[in-house]
């Protein structure tokens, strides 16, 4: 992974001042990329996100390089073998790009003639069962570039698939017939379909129609998920300036009932604080990381970092928290007695944590005796 992104860095750079170099650099890395990663184990999928994210990269700066037909038409051919001969596959993704990748419409309309009739017979009447063909997607990509929106639209009349059927509502959508587009992604919905592509594609045929509120209020929330909540929220607020950071935090909030305290890192981050910790006080959060934010705001923020002390201690009292230790209890103790200290509220804040202590009867007996010794400490004469 780390020597993808190296490469991947090395042909940006070059890009900045030598595009068809850079283009060239990426041809050559995505020809070799799968040969050399086929034997190496990767049952986790961080290869292939890898390289996901490399094709990504990628794409535009062969599609962008100025250079002359016979040279593009030479890195289509190498790119298409190179599709063809993918084993695992790493490089799979590569056709859904190859309308970009023709960068224009006659070479992308070139490609489309070429590649419709082994696809017709795919998709087509009386198709073979278990039948495959490796460039269907790069057809329909290619015919979806050159404009051929009609025939797109036909040719996949009888199509379940939704990685092929997506191509039709795109064509739709091209052809400023939006609600249809919609329509027709609603009804591409079924077991096997990814419900967040279907999501992601009707929230972008709506942005680009303008309607940027029913994205929002019909795909918004669900199209822009991420790894972390914080990376969630983030995506959304970034995509949807026009909406309040509170209002988009409600939302969430909202969409994922009984997951309440998960989303304090994102209310925090924008600034939020007194929804972030009524946040952390509703469901669980992790201990670490209100301790961590009563850490960092002990100074700038004393009163709100008091506050996530205190909740970390209360959920680690309650026993939530992944792999805790005695450290961990000893880091909440002290981060939110530390936040006390410069708020100026050591007694009210030791009063409190004693109480909390004193109620707990079924949490971690552990943390209760931590915290019992660090009382106790407190309260002997220096």
């Amino acid at each position: 992974m780390k020597r993808i992104k190296e490469a991947v860095s090395e042909i940006k750079k070059v890009a900045r001042k030598d595009s068809p170099l850079a283009a060239e650099g990426a041809v050559l890395f995505l020809e070799k990329v799968s040969p050399a990663l086929e034997h190496v184990d990767s049952s986790s999928g961080s290869l292939g996100n890898a390289v996901f994210h490399a094709i990504d990269a990628l794409v535009p700066i062969i599609a962008s390089a100025d250079v002359d037909r016979k040279t593009r038409e030479g890195w289509l051919e190498r790119l298409f073998t190179a599709h063809a001969e993918d084993q695992i596959p790493y490089i799979e993704i590569l056709a859904e790009y190859w309308g970009e990748l023709c960068a224009s419409k006659a070479l992308a309309s070139q490609w489309a003639d070429q590649l419709l009739p082994p696809t017709r017979a795919l998709l087509g009447p009386g198709r073979p069962p278990g039948g495959n063909f490796h460039g269907t997607s790069a057809c329909l990509s290619a015919l979806h570039v050159a404009g051929r929106y009609g025939e797109l639209v036909e040719l996949l009349e009888e199509e379940e698939f939704w990685p092929y059927k997506q191509w039709a509502a795109k064509a739709l959508a091209a052809q400023g017939n939006t609600d249809e587009a919609i329509r027709y992604a609603e009804l591409g919905r079924n077991p096997w379909a990814s419900d967040h592509s279907i999501d992601c594609l009707c929230e972008e045929i709506l942005l680009s129609a303008g309607r940027a509120d029913e994205a929002y209020r019909k795909y918004g929330l669900r199209a822009n998920r991420a790894g972390t909540y914080l990376a969630w929220f983030r995506a959304v607020t970034k995509k949807y300036g026009h909406k309040s950071a509170s209002e988009i935090l409600a939302d969430l909030v909202r969409e994922n009932p009984g997951e309440e305290g998960n989303w304090f890192a994102a209310a925090k981050s924008a600034g939020l604080f007194d929804e972030a910790i009524e946040l952390a006080r509703r469901s669980p959060c992790a201990p670490q990381t209100l301790s961590r934010a009563a850490r960092d705001f002990a100074e700038r923020r004393p009163e709100f970092a008091i506050e996530a002390g205190m909740a970390a201690l209360y959920w680690l009292l309650a026993g939530y928290g992944y792999e805790v230790t005695g450290l961990d209890v000893s880091e909440a103790w002290s981060q939110t007695m530390e936040a006390a200290r410069h708020a100026g509220l050591e007694v009210q804040t030791r009063e409190r944590i004693r109480d909390l202590v004193a109620r707990n009867t079924s949490g971690e007996r552990f943390v209760v005796k931590a915290l019992e010794r660090e009382l106790g400490r407190q309260a002997r004469p220096e």
